[in-house]
């Protein structure tokens, strides 16, 4: 029975991510994500259903557009292929719980703002505000309203922590150092990991676009990099793994 929950899991991601990579561009460009309805990026021509099945309309087209015959970006089937497989690993860390509907959310974040930040270097306040109030909802769900309010808290603490980070760069830097959907993409990040997590999330972020940063510097010249993507990246490594802070101090203390 369960292989057949992972192959549910698997088509929903592919069909979310579809979805997601329409909202990351549609937002991005400040366009409706509603209408129009689903077109080609190029010849604008109104798609049908069978140019929408996940992965598969790609394939059996070759890549390019049933209608002017341009050649499609890869991300369309890369982002739904993703999504597909961390649904399914969403799955198979939580199982039917509260906590799958947490994963399922911090996967549909990451890649709403992989293809947002990664293409227009821009993160969506929809996006943010949305799913800032989804994870509180799923806090209050829980019932333990003590544990909301030190979720709300944690955001708003991980939101100046961040903002003083930026202040701090922009002074040394004498430049803009961070975006400002960065510094509000870490209130949902700390509504969910709390406080210290949070902390590492942005250690870790930094960490993981530290030789991405290098290697664009050295071989593009590059001084801007999208970080949000890093954080995202850090915060579904922090989360699938489910580190908490003893298992942090027992690896500091080795």
């Amino acid at each position: 029975m369960n292989v057949v929950y992972y192959i549910c899991f698997f088509v929903l991601g592919l069909v979310f991510g579809s979805f997601f990579h329409v909202v990351g561009t549609r937002l991005a460009k400040d366009e409706s994500i509603h209408f129009p309805g689903s077109h080609c990026d190029i010849c604008k021509h109104p798609l049908k259903a069978r140019d929408l099945v996940p992965v598969l309309s790609y394939l059996f087209q070759k890549g390019r557009c049933r209608y002017c015959h341009e050649k499609l970006s890869p991300t369309y089937p890369i982002v739904e292929l993703a999504t597909g497989i961390l649904f399914t690993i969403s799955y198979y860390s939580f199982g039917f719980s509260l906590d799958l509907f947490v994963a399922l959310g911090v996967v549909s974040l990451f890649i709403i703002v992989m293809v947002s930040d990664l293409t227009y270097l821009i993160i969506p306040d929809p996006v943010v505000i949305f799913f800032a109030i989804y994870f509180l909802l799923l806090q209050a769900i829980k019932g333990d309203w003590w544990e909301f309010l030190i979720s709300l808290g944690s955001g708003v603490l991980l939101f100046v922590v961040m903002y003083m980070l930026m202040c701090l760069g922009n002074h040394l830097f004498q430049k803009e150092s961070l975006g400002g959907g960065d510094i509000k993409l870490m209130f949902v990040v700390g509504v969910v990991l709390g406080p210290l997590l949070g902390l590492c999330n942005i250690f870790l972020g930094s960490i993981l676009a530290l030789p991405v940063s290098i290697f664009l510097y050295l071989h593009k010249k590059e001084n801007v990099i999208p970080f949000g993507p890093f954080l995202l990246l850090g915060f579904l490594l922090l989360y699938f793994s489910k580190i908490d802070l003893n298992t942090i101090e027992t690896l500091l203390n080795l």
